[in-house]
């Protein structure tokens, strides 16, 4: 049970302690080290505006801060032990996991080793860079570290996952078995803890390669075990360290990724080698290199939205689904973004000095031209003496670019994958896109639809990504049908000479539905001619359709519908065999449809 909640006066005096401990906690890393000075919260309330709960003292990667709840560190009876605390604090910000993107790539690869129990890689984490930390400053800065754990110890039965951390931090440092009050161990327990001590050693400057073979050594206790949560409750000081942060680099596997899920048994390096240089996993187990389904997993590959959100999850970061998704196709577009098609036109503004003419109180003072002015009278009076430069235009050399906007449709219906779970090649080429427009300087208006009435908008054309994308990763999965309400509203009104759009559609067969008529009883085929007129930039439709969609008859007239549209209207039709030959297609569009480069759009085009 907790001690009482001391006087504010105990508190107070805590809290000169230990901001006083701070210069000793740092130099026990290097007298070079330096930190912004730690957030000492002396009540609940203030620990957790800092979004500190469950645990006494936390750390945030984004900032690099230390925060400790003075409240709890006293409850604990810890508060002589400041320099030790502020210490291990630090060292996960000097050593491990030292940055955001560590951090993110060590539960990646615990993630591997955890299978049934993948939300426990931040615990795993947290005692691994634990024992990274406190094994440098119980040996090299000679802290108490052993105390603090002893001052931690339980008087109710430990579980597994706290017996086998004991034990190893008893080994590391030479000390009596039991001496930290971990629990009895078995003969079992004992082989890990040993092999656990080594990995720590071993891996100590390679850490991040050693992530995964600590988890699998942990994945047997993590199973069975029910009664450490609170004590780890209690040492959680990276589970949120990646709040508020943003994370790169998460949305292809890292090579050696799956490879490093081992247990420590199977490792070489930990385990010994036999007569032939090998030390073989058990007689039908999977190789450690392989896949759960026997195949192997090529370097790079791209992981599923739902489990690039479980990462990010596990660092620290509160987001829901969709959030998850936007971040995860704008990272997935950002090698593919490309500048979006342009237009040529014959005049740019070359200046032309004209001549002057006055300068007055009112007018900018830049545009002053004091060369011109003392030349026309030495004698400088505001508004009677001063002159400004006039200038004009001339033809220039080079021709000036104009950036078309994009009105894209993106299909949303049942027929289409839910891009906030698995991967939609819909919504990362309209991502590539989009992006792609707004890198030049062009508006865009997205559009996500199903049918007439599961629709969402952008408000008109924009430039903020967020927006956007956000509109691209929502998912319907109801029927098919093509907006026309949004095609005809959003030309209705505009003129030939406003800025040009080109009009991309991404879908299926169903594209044909937009030919169809409105609520209203407005032909589509007239409207769909209007908006070809009106945006003055030309359409697309890029749609998943079999190679001999040309030849095929009575499929709903889909495909006639299409062929008409191409034939008579001018409408552009890209066939794709494959959704995911849709991220090619981003890439090359502009470049093919609008730049200098070759006009062929290779296989697929139709």
């Amino acid at each position: 049970m907790k001690s009482p909640v001391p006087q504010p006066a105990v508190m107070s005096d805590l809290r000169e302690r230990w901001s006083a401990a701070w210069a000793d906690a740092l130099d026990a890393w290097s007298r070079y080290t330096r930190l912004r000075s730690p957030v000492l919260c002396v009540t609940a309330g203030e620990a957790r505006a800092e979004g500190l709960t469950d645990s006494f003292a936390m750390i945030r990667l984004q900032d690099q801060s230390v925060v400790v709840n003075l409240q709890e560190v006293a409850a604990l009876g810890l508060g002589d032990f400041a320099v030790e605390v502020l210490a291990h604090e630090i060292g996960h910000h000097v050593l491990a996991p030292a940055s955001l993107s560590e951090h993110a790539r060590m539960i990646a690869r615990m993630r591997w080793a955890l299978p049934t129990v993948e939300q426990h890689a931040s615990l795993a984490a947290n005692l691994y860079t634990d024992l990274l930390v406190n094994d440098r400053l119980q040996r090299s800065a000679e802290l108490r570290l052993a105390d603090v754990y002893r001052t931690l110890r339980t008087k109710r039965d430990a579980g597994a996952v706290w017996t086998i951390y004991m034990r190893i931090c008893e080994i590391l440092w030479s000390l009596q078995r039991g001496s930290l009050h971990g629990g009895r161990t078995d003969d079992r327990m004992e082989g890990d803890a040993f092999l656990g001590t080594r990995l720590i050693r071993s891996y100590a400057l390679d850490w991040l390669d050693g992530a995964g073979r600590f988890a699998a050594l942990l994945l047997p206790y993590l199973l069975e075990d029910q009664l450490s949560s609170r004590l780890l409750d209690a040492l959680a000081d990276t589970r949120n360290a990646a709040a508020g942060g943003e994370l790169s680099g998460l949305t292809e596997e890292e090579e050696g990724e799956r490879d490093g899920a081992i247990h420590p048994a199977y490792d070489p390096d930990l385990a010994g080698c036999g007569e032939e240089g090998e030390t073989e996993p058990p007689p039908g187990d999977a190789e450690p290199n392989e896949a759960g389904d026997g195949t192997q997993p090529s370097p790079g590959q791209a992981r599923q939205p739902f489990e690039y959100g479980e990462i990010l999850r596990c660092a620290g970061l509160d987001l829901s689904d969709h959030e998850v998704a936007v971040r995860y196709y704008r990272e997935r577009a950002r090698p593919h973004l490309v500048p979006f098609p342009s237009r040529r036109i014959p005049e740019s503004a070359d200046p032309l000095p004209e001549g002057i003419e006055p300068w007055d109180i009112g007018d900018p003072f830049d545009e002053l031209d004091w060369l011109q002015t003392i030349l026309h009278s030495p004698r400088i009076v505001p508004g009677a003496t001063t002159v400004k430069r006039v200038w004009g235009t001339t033809e220039g050399k080079l021709p000036r670019r104009r950036p078309f906007d994009l009105d894209l449709y993106v299909d949303s219906s049942g027929s289409m994958v839910n891009p906030q779970h698995l991967v939609s090649y819909p919504a990362l080429a309209g991502a590539i896109l989009c992006l792609s427009a707004l890198r030049t300087g062009a508006r865009v208006k997205a559009t996500l639809w199903s049918d007439k009435r599961q629709v969402t908008s952008t408000a008109g054309f924009i430039r903020d990504e967020d927006k956007i994308l956000r509109v691209l990763t929502g998912y319907y999965g109801g029927g098919t049908a093509f907006p026309l309400h949004v095609l005809r509203d959003t030309y209705a009104v505009r003129k030939r000479h406003d800025r040009p759009v080109h009009i991309l559609v991404i879908s299926d067969d169903g594209a044909s539905t937009m030919f169809d008529t409105d609520e209203k009883g407005n032909n589509g085929w007239d409207l769909a001619a209007v908006a070809l007129r009106n945006g003055g930039g030309g359409g697309t439709l890029v749609l998943n359709m079999p190679s001999d969609w040309e030849r095929l008859k009575g499929y709903d007239d889909a495909f006639q519908t299409i062929r008409r549209a191409r034939d008579e209207q001018g409408w552009e039709v890209f066939r794709v065999a494959e959704w995911d030959d849709l991220v090619d297609f981003a890439r090359r569009f502009s470049r093919v449809r609008y730049g200098d480069g070759d006009k062929d759009m290779g296989d697929g085009h139709d």
